[in-house]
């Protein structure tokens, strides 16, 4: 008899085991049925992006990244902001706008349905590995002998965040800006092959560069930040929200670290 009850207590807990291990495995393969589903549903489906020329590498990344997981497709344009303003204004489409700054969504506005920053934006002056020309501000701009070059004041955030700075020194017209480029790329590649001794840029063109950031407060008033700005135009809501919220993963988050960038939430 009581061996029979010794049977019954242990057949007893391997039952309540193996309903356990069943209920998990149940459980397991319902959160991976899901995650599954998830993909199937966004591959084939494409997030159309316009994002900022200067942003090409680390938005590259995060969008390989976000089409790896999901198997959505990215649809990106890389140009500077007036480029990619008109082309949110002329041909109606689009479902994202990543800007240089926030102030890029104005001309825009009425095509934003809501926008949230992801990343500070950094402005820096730049020179030469080792400073040979002894550069230690934006008032050195101005010494004989100083080339610079400047974003396109009219066409790009840094190009407009140069002219504000070196305005509000008094100091434009006393720089010898030699030339004027369209996006930060350009306006890098300049100071990486001599053909200037300055620049004022984005920090995460030059992180990492043999060029060298000047430590300098000059520009700390002139930080802007990045904002993915969600276009009316977007047909395709159920992709979007998905990338917005990869936006706010870890994964994203560790690409615009990497890159140089600050993440703000």
């Amino acid at each position: 008899m009581k061996a029979t009850k010794k049977w019954l207590v242990v057949l007893l807990v391997i039952g309540t085991i193996v309903c356990f291990m069943s209920a998990c495995s149940s459980k397991s393969e319902t959160k991976a049925e899901e995650t599954t589903n998830q993909e199937q549903s966004l591959s084939g489906q494409t997030v159309f992006v316009y994002c900022g020329a200067g942003m090409t590498k680390p938005f590259g990344a995060i969008a390989d990244a976000f089409k790896e997981e999901t198997g959505c497709e990215m649809e990106v344009v890389y140009a500077n902001a007036a480029q990619l303003q008109n082309q949110i204004l002329t041909t109606g489409e689009g479902d994202l706008f990543i800007a240089g700054s926030a102030d890029e969504l104005t001309p825009v506005k009425d095509s934003v349905t809501e926008s949230k920053d992801l990343v500070k934006h950094v402005p820096v002056l730049a020179v030469k590995s080792a400073n040979p020309l002894g550069i230690l501000g934006l008032n050195d701009l101005t010494k004989e002998g100083v080339e610079v070059v400047l974003g396109d004041a009219d066409a790009t955030p840094i190009g407009k965040i140069a002219n504000k700075a070196l305005t509000d020194l008094g100091i434009l017209n006393n720089v010898n800006v030699i030339a004027r480029a369209a996006t930060a790329p350009e306006i890098f590649n300049a100071l990486s092959v001599d053909e200037c001794s300055a620049i004022i840029v984005w920090k995460e063109n030059v992180t990492g560069s043999s060029t060298e950031i000047v430590k300098t407060s000059d520009l700390d008033a002139y930080v802007k930040t990045v904002p993915a700005a969600k276009l009316s135009s977007s047909k395709n809501t159920e992709a979007l929200e998905a990338f917005m919220t990869f936006l706010d993963s870890d994964a994203a988050k560790n690409i615009w670290k990497t890159n140089g960038y600050e993440v703000l939430n």
